[in-house]
């Protein structure tokens, strides 16, 4: 399958760990450090440290699995890691796991010494499609999702499709809402392929398509001051709903299972406000309701929710800003929406 070539950087789907090991070798680099978590420890690690046996020189830090651990905190533990490892400016990390890895280890990279070499090994469909590419890296703040971060692109991404093959279903369902969503605001025939492939374990040419369509946009707008915030859309609500629920849940959504809900609530806002017509939500609803499961929301956490909106990042003037759609494929950047849309956005949602 054809590489993908972003702005500075390539993107590896064939042959993608003997492409990682050739990646090192010619880099000449005084040390690599695999960054990477319990899980993926066990299921990915082995595979990646089979072709690497081949160098002289590399360590592993681990980290705990889950969005807890995107924190300042696991960042300063791996800072002072890499300081007792005697890591230089010639070093490299290689962060192998989901979105979390991604998304830290690229901060940890980017800051460390001002700087030092990192690609993404991303092992999850939610990372291969969304966090490994694009050049977003960053930790959360009092539940406030990547809030602290830079805009620092890898020097390359290798993806591994086999890595899929190890997820459960409810991760593939993660990553499966942003493929929907690139659909949704770019690309109809997409969605409508979507819609009719078997979705259990998403072919390797519809994450390649989802790439594409991704590093596109990002190419065009590197740091999200105009199309890129089109990626945006479901993440407005979305966001507030995932952290609501990691703060209060014992099974926690995932990132994927709040997206949805929030691309049904923005979708909701969008017939109200840009256009959307009717038969539109409704398709939009239905697709959505039928892959993932129903979240119940109180008209009580509404307050709740709303504060985590208003401390959203693309917000503008203390006005909260969403992504929209005009129609399936058209999607419309720095929509205001009230409080009041909002809440009714949820209760839209609430009664499907």
């Amino acid at each position: 399958m054809q590489t993908i070539q972003s702005d500075s950087y390539p993107i590896f789907f064939d042959n993608s760990i003997t492409q990682l090991v050739n990646f090192v070798k010619q880099g000449n680099y005084s040390r690599v450090f695999i960054l990477t978590d319990e899980n993926t420890g066990v299921h990915c690690l082995p595979i990646v440290k089979e072709q690497l046996d081949v160098l002289d020189n590399f360590d592993i830090i681990e980290v705990n699995a889950g969005e807890e651990s995107k924190t300042i905190d696991f960042c300063i533990g791996i800072w002072k890691m890499l300081i007792d490892f005697g890591a230089d400016r010639k070093a490299l990390m290689i962060n192998l796991g989901g979105g979390v890895i991604t998304d830290m280890g690229g901060f940890v990279a980017s800051t460390y010494k001002r700087g030092i070499d990192f690609v993404q090994v991303p092992t999850t469909l939610l990372s291969q499609v969304d966090a490994s590419v694009g050049g977003k890296t960053g930790v959360d703040v009092d539940g406030i999702k990547n809030i602290i971060g830079t805009f620092t692109q890898p020097k390359a991404v290798f993806m591994h499709g086999d890595f899929l093959k190890t997820l459960p279903a409810r991760q593939i369902l993660s990553g499966l809402a942003e493929m929907l969503k690139h659909g949704l605001i770019v690309d109809a025939p997409y969605w409508d392929q979507l819609k009719t492939s078997d979705l259990s374990l998403p072919s390797i040419e519809l994450v390649h398509r989802s790439v594409e369509i991704k590093n596109e946009v990002v190419i065009e707008d590197p740091h999200e001051k105009g199309i890129r915030k089109a990626l945006n859309f479901g993440h407005t609500v979305g966001h507030a709903v995932e952290t609501y629920s990691l703060m209060n849940d014992k099974d926690p959504l995932s990132h994927g299972e709040a997206i949805a809900i929030g691309m049904i609530c923005e979708a909701w806002l969008s017939n109200k406000k840009i256009g959307l017509s009717d038969a539109e939500l409704a398709e939009i609803a239905e697709v959505l309701n039928g892959l993932y499961p129903k979240y119940k929301i109180k008209e009580s956490t509404f307050p709740t929710l709303l504060e985590h909106m208003l401390k959203d990042k693309k917000n503008q003037n203390g006005q909260i800003n969403c992504t929209l759609l005009k129609y399936i494929g058209q999607y419309s950047i720095d929509n205001i929406c009230t409080e009041t849309e909002l809440c009714d956005s949820l209760r839209y949602y609430a009664t499907l």
